[in-house]
């Protein structure tokens, strides 16, 4: 069930990064944050779409947004996909999909007429204070991190 609402404190986290240890959504207090869902490292749309972030990287930090990106796959998953993929950010695992299920982005896909719980790739933005401002859904890869760095820059 999502806890999800515009205007209200965004669900916290205390997940595994590729920072090394913890990550929480108070260690980053004073910075918007880019929350980014993805079903799987290392696949064609999910690498799109951390590369078009990546080239982004220098503007979403003048915009003073840091960008975090969360998938289900492990740290050791995450690590090779972001040196493979050179990264500037860090990824988020949440194999227990508890960041996941607070986001509300469990949703039925069908693939080959197999019916499977997967992530829907979304993004989410929030503000300084932890306020979530702006959330994508069923995010299309094409033009997205440009959408949501004009986004970021007019919060």
């Amino acid at each position: 069930m999502s806890t999800t609402a515009i205007g209200q404190p965004a669900p916290d986290f205390d997940t595994a990064s590729t920072a090394g240890g913890r990550q929480t959504l108070g260690d980053l207090k004073g910075r918007k944050l880019v929350l980014y869902f993805y079903p799987k490292d290392n696949t064609s749309g999910c690498t799109l779409e951390g590369q078009n972030f990546r080239d982004l990287h220098e503007q979403f930090e003048a915009a003073n947004a840091v960008v975090l990106g969360v998938s289900r796959e492990s740290i050791r998953s995450h690590d090779n996909f972001r040196a493979k993929e050179s990264f500037p950010f860090h990824l988020l695992s949440d194999p227990d999909e508890t960041l996941c299920k607070a986001y509300d982005v469990m949703k039925e896909k069908s693939m080959y007429g197999r019916k499977y719980m997967g992530v829907e790739r979304s993004s989410f933005l929030i503000d300084e204070q932890g306020v979530l401002r702006q959330e994508w859904r069923k995010v299309k890869v094409k033009g997205h991190a440009e959408e949501v760095l004009e986004a970021a820059r007019a919060l």
